[in-house]
Formats: structure tokens, sequence, C-alpha cells
């Protein structure tokens, strides 16, 4: 990475912060001087008291060598740097729970989020009616199966969830900090930000935005993790799988007895036929897929419910850029000093 120009002064501790913006990157070495250059540029024009907090995610690549560049060229850029890859939900909090700004905004490193957006986003936020201001991607330009397999999606989850989820909206947003406090008190270690958000509730804004493609670097989305995203959509803010569980299951048992009632009167009328090997075995089949998809769903709660009594800290920092030994923090250290600065905020 080349060398850039020296950024505006990195702000003191007890220098207020109007907005911060939190970026996780995860092996994003190709997105990042641009991403530096746009943000420096749309956020100068936004307002002088902002900071942006690059969350490295345990990259593979030379993504956390970089962000040290970043920061000593342009100290408002600070970063944090994940002991390894604990997930983009994790990356988040990190940012969050260090964001010293009354305002914070959630951007990918990628540019999809166009950060010329922000100058949308704030007024409506600044008019103090709002505590969100989300940004809501249209489907212009994306194929039409594509389209209609995510409405689709959208509809399911909502027949399924305890929140509104809207189709096109993700992470891109701005809060001010009554959300972000909000967040934070959410200690859950299955995180569902979408969900998350929508739960805290809050007066919330939607600005539309087209479609914008990644400028550099590959999607970290498969087809896999899109799967693996959908299943936590669906059974983090609900039992109802549960309980389709055993309506699954009732049904199963009634159709079970009537073909049993079949059977028996069949053979009263017709006398006894010759057993069939058919039936059996689909019938065998067909009650072992269901015992096994109604496991696999107790089986997934209470995962979940294990991975929520072990208590481990959701995220933890082998560096940053405030100091010059690597350390580590867990999420109640990162509490801590938040209510610090909100304290220092409020009074401000």
């Amino acid at each position: 990475m080349s060398a850039m120009p020296t950024g505006p002064a990195a702000p003191d501790e007890d220098e207020h912060v109007e907005l911060s913006v939190v970026v996780p990157c995860y092996n994003e070495e190709e997105s990042l001087p641009r991403l530096v250059e746009v943000l420096t540029q749309e956020l100068s024009a936004l307002t002088p008291h902002f900071e942006v907090i690059l969350v490295d995610d345990g990259s593979r690549d030379r993504t956390l060598p970089m962000l040290r560049e970043v920061h000593r060229d342009h100290p408002r850029f600070r970063y944090l740097s994940l002991s390894r890859n604990f997930g983009k939900e994790s990356a988040m909090l990190a940012g969050l729970s260090n964001a010293r700004g009354e305002k914070v905004a959630i951007l990918d490193a990628d540019l999809q989020h166009p950060p010329t957006l922000l100058a949308q986003m704030l007024p409506l936020l600044e008019s103090g009616e709002y505590s969100q201001v989300v940004a809501r991607r249209t489907r212009a330009g994306d194929p039409a199966v594509r389209t209609a397999l995510s409405r689709l999606y959208y509809r399911l989850m909502n027949r399924l969830v305890d929140v509104e989820l809207q189709d096109g909206v993700g992470d891109f947003r701005v809060l001010d900090r009554r959300a972000v406090r909000a967040l934070l008190t959410l200690g859950e270690t299955n995180r569902f930000s979408k969900g998350l958000f929508a739960w805290i509730g809050f007066p919330t804004a939607v600005v539309d935005y087209e479609n914008v493609s990644r400028e550099a670097g590959a999607t970290k989305w498969s087809i896999r993790n899109l799967f693996n995203y959908g299943i936590d959509g669906v059974v983090s803010f609900n039992y109802r799988p549960l309980r389709m569980s055993i309506w699954f299951g009732i049904l199963a048992t009634v159709v079970a007895v009537a073909y049993a009632l079949w059977v028996v009167l069949e053979a009263v009328w017709h006398g006894n036929s010759v057993p069939g090997y058919v039936t059996t075995i689909c019938a065998v089949t067909a009650f072992g897929g269901v015992q096994l998809i109604v496991l696999g769903v107790i089986g997934e709660y209470l995962g979940r419910i294990y991975a929520e009594t072990k208590q481990r800290p959701l995220f933890l920092l082998k560096e940053s850029s405030e100091s010059d030994v690597p350390v580590t923090a867990a999420l109640g250290r990162e509490h801590e000093a938040l209510n610090d600065v909100t304290e220092r905020s409020e009074h401000a």
C-alpha cells in the first residue's frame, strides 16, 4: 500500500466525537485504499469531529499491516484486530463497543454501502425524530430469480420470527447513542444483527439506494454462509420451529394411525394380503426423516443454549491502535469503557 497524505489529527480522549463509523474488515487489502480515500473525503465534508473504527476480523492477507499504516497516516482512522476470525457480527460488536461518537454508522469495507449516502442519513438522525436511519437496497438490476427468492425468504421469515425484517435492509445504518447503548446490553452469543436492530425498536427512518457493485476483492458470502445465516435468523428470535415440530409430529402420527386403520380394514374385508415391502420401506424412511428433522430443530436450540451457558466473550482483541503492545479485551471491559464514554458525552 502506497503512503498517503497525513489526515486530520486524531481526536483526544476528552474531545467530543460527533460521528463514529464502524467498518468490519476481513481480507480487504484490495478495498482498503479506496475505502480510506472515500471515507476521508465524505466524512471531512460532514463534520470535523469524526473517527473511523476499522475492525480486522482475523484477516489472512495484508489487511492488518495496512490498517497500521492507515492509522499512522490518518490518525482519525483507528483499528482493532481480533485474535481470530470471530465473524462479522462480533466484528461489528467490537466496533460498536469502542465507538466514542454520539452517532455511530456501520458500513461494509467493499463500498457496496456507499458512504455518500451518509449525507442523507445523518440529517434525519439529527432531527431528533429517529434513533435509527437504515439504508435499504433496491433490487434494481438483480436477476429476476434472485429477487423472487429474496422476497419469498423475507415473507417466510416475517411469518416465523417475532420481529419484522425488511427486504434489502442490512447492517448499513446510522444509530444514535441510545440505540447503540441498547444494542450493547444484548450479550447473547448467537447474534443475528438484522433481528437485533429490529428488536430494540426505537423510531426508524429508511433511505433507499440503488445496488452498488463491489469495487475490489471477492465476496465472502457463499451459498453455505447464506443458508446458515438464514437458519440463524429463524431460530434467534422465536421458538416457533419447536412448535411446528410438535404439529409436524402430530400430523405424522395421524397419517400413521390412518394408514394402520386402512390396513386393518383392508385385511378384514379382503383377507390378509402379501405384505407390502415398498410400503413398509417408504413408511420407515418417511417417519425416520420426520424424526431427524425434529431432532435437528431441537438440537439447534439446545446447541444455542449450550453456547449461551458458557458465557464466553464474543470477541478477543489482540491489538489496537490505542496500544503499542498486543492487548486482550473481552466484552465486559468494552461495556465498562462504553459506559465511561457515554457518561462523558452526556455531561458534555
